[in-house]
């Protein structure tokens, strides 16, 4: 398949994004025209008095939930990417080191201990960062810190924080707590608010920016440990580096969804079939259709119908079929 060019693909996707947030911020429960949206977001730039029922509905609700698709979307897709370029498989997810399980685990404590919803994220947001530590120490115990040792590690380390969970939602209250940990299990960013999303962003915005910059060194890793070395790469440090910040993103996403699968497997696939392996070309398109994606399932969640569907039931019904489609196209690979 012949790919697209990079930076024409860049700009589209940049257009649809833009395009994507206005009509999501006109449709819903409460409707709006898109030249409405426009007008109100210059009247509040400009501090005049506009309509008061309009500009709660969009500044309260709708703008919050927009922002966190868009950072979460794009936060999960890239650390997606980055793990996919330093394992140098397509196949792994951001939930590769535990992260997810551990963001999981401590959200669950969260909700055991009465706390709300922000200590929530703040446990959640710990919690994935202590999953990774554990998966690092495991693999320094083990005195090999290959790529292969890392991703054993990362699934000895899931499991524990799933088996941890497991017993957390048993001794949950039925009625009550045990909701809330399944319901944060499904995903979800209906009750984020702005706070929330400004918290994360620039730890999720830094983390970006510095893989965007390292993207090429990613390259270089592709051809293997050894070759990488005599090009003068640090492989130990760069490896850290890359699986430092996507643990970041990771954390920092899951934090305030809820735990939301697919998107980082099938992005990141999905760039690397339209644009090439190239990390530099890479790494910003599946940002962007990430953002586009994640904003687009929300979008539909919240407007299908008069219950709101969980993010992680949307993104598993276009995800599953894609994770085979990638097993079939790789099936004399996996043989």
């Amino acid at each position: 398949m012949k790919h697209l060019d990079s930076r024409k693909y860049t700009a589209l996707l940049i257009v649809i994004l833009a395009v994507l947030c206005l009509l999501a911020a006109s449709i819903g429960r409460y409707s709006m025209n898109p030249a409405d949206v426009l007008r109100a977001l210059y009247t509040k730039a400009k501090g005049i008095e506009g309509n008061r029922t309009m500009e709660n509905v969009l500044f309260l609700v709708r703008i919050p939930r927009i922002l966190a698709a868009v950072f979460v979307g794009a936060a999960l897709s890239l650390s997606g990417a980055i793990y996919q370029g330093i394992f140098k498989n397509p196949l792994v997810s951001p939930d590769l080191l535990g992260v997810s399980s551990g963001a999981c685990v401590g959200a669950a404590v969260a909700i055991l201990l009465g706390f709300n919803l922000a200590w929530t994220q703040v446990f959640a947001f710990f919690g994935g960062i202590m999953a990774v530590n554990l998966a690092v120490m495991l693999a320094r115990v083990l005195r090999n810190t290959s790529n292969i040792v890392l991703v054993l590690s990362g699934i000895i380390i899931s499991g524990l924080m799933g088996s941890i969970l497991g017993v957390l939602k048993f001794i949950a209250d039925p009625e009550t707590e045990l909701s809330s940990i399944v319901y944060w299990q499904m995903g979800s960013i209906a009750g984020v608010n702005l706070k929330q999303v400004f918290a994360v962003m620039p730890l999720m915005i830094t983390a970006m920016v510095i893989m965007l910059l390292l993207s090429w060194r990613i390259n270089i890793m592709s051809f293997g440990e050894q070759e990488a070395k005599s090009l003068g790469i640090n492989v130990v440090l760069l490896r850290g580096i890359a699986i430092i910040c996507a643990s970041l993103l990771t954390a920092s996403a899951v934090s305030i969804s809820g735990t939301i699968g697919w998107i980082g497997l099938v992005i990141p696939h999905l760039g690397r079939i339209l644009v090439g392996p190239d990390n530099t070309k890479l790494f910003p398109v599946t940002l962007l259709q990430g953002a586009i994606f994640l904003l687009l399932i929300d979008t539909i969640s919240r407007v299908a119908t008069s219950v709101e569907i969980p993010l992680s039931i949307l993104t598993g019904l276009i995800g599953a079929p894609f994770y085979a489609y990638i097993l079939w196209e790789r099936k004399t690979k996996l043989t």
